[in-house]
C-alpha cells in the first residue's frame, strides 16, 4: 500500500495521482550506459589478454564485472528514486512524498493553498513533464521538479480549490 493511501483521513479520496516523469532517470541511464560500455570494454580486453602471461587479464575481468554490477546498481537506484516519489490531489489536500529510506512529505490543505504554479520548458512541454510550485498561505514555495503531467496535476488542484471556495461561499451567503 502506498504512503498516500495509508495517510488518507476519513472521507478523503484520491482524485489525481502522479509521480516523477521518466526523464528524471535519464542522467542515471546515461551514466549506466557509460559504465556498462567501460565494463564490457574491460571484459573484451581481458579476453584478448587471456594468453598473456602478465596476469592482467584476471584483474581486467574482475574490474569489468565490478563496473557491470555498478551499472546495474545505478539503474536500480533510478527506478527506486522514481517509485519512492508519490504525488496526489485529494478532495481535501495536496500530498507529496519523496524518498524511501529518508522521507520528505508535504501535505497542504486545499484551503491553505495560495497558488499552484506550473513551470515547463520546451522539452518539458514536448515530453509532458515540468515543475509544480505550491505556495501555502504565509508559507514558502514548495517546488516539485520533473513530475509527469504537471498541467493535469495543476488542473485537478485548481478544480478542488474552486469547489472548496464555492462550498464556503454557499454556506456563508444566506
Amino acid at each position: 500500500m502506498s504512503y498516500i493511501d495509508q495517510n488518507l483521513s476519513s472521507g478523503e479520496t484520491v482524485l489525481y495521482r502522479t509521480r516523477l516523469h521518466w526523464i528524471a532517470m535519464i542522467s542515471h541511464f546515461i551514466t549506466a550506459v557509460a559504465v556498462t560500455l567501460a565494463g564490457i570494454g574491460l571484459l573484451f580486453a581481458s579476453f584478448s589478454k587471456i594468453h598473456d602471461k602478465s596476469g592482467d587479464s584476471g584483474r581486467l575481468a574482475v574490474f569489468g564485472v565490478l563496473l557491470l554490477i555498478a551499472a546495474t546498481i545505478i539503474v536500480v537506484v533510478a527506478f527506486w528514486k522514481r517509485s519512492a516519489t508519490e504525488m496526489a490531489v485529494t478532495n481535501k489536500r495536496v500530498l507529496v512524498k519523496v524518498g524511501l529510506l529518508s522521507r520528505r512529505s508535504t501535505q497542504i490543505m486545499l484551503s491553505k493553498i495560495e497558488s499552484v504554479h506550473v513551470d515547463q520548458s520546451v522539452v518539458g512541454r514536448l515530453f509532458s513533464f515540468g515543475t509544480i510550485v505550491i505556495r501555502g498561505v504565509g508559507g514558502t514555495p514548495e517546488p516539485f521538479v520533473k513530475i509527469a503531467n504537471p498541467l493535469e496535476f495543476w488542473n485537478e488542484a485548481q478544480e478542488q480549490i474552486d469547489k472548496l471556495q464555492e462550498s464556503r461561499t454557499a454556506i456563508l451567503t444566506p
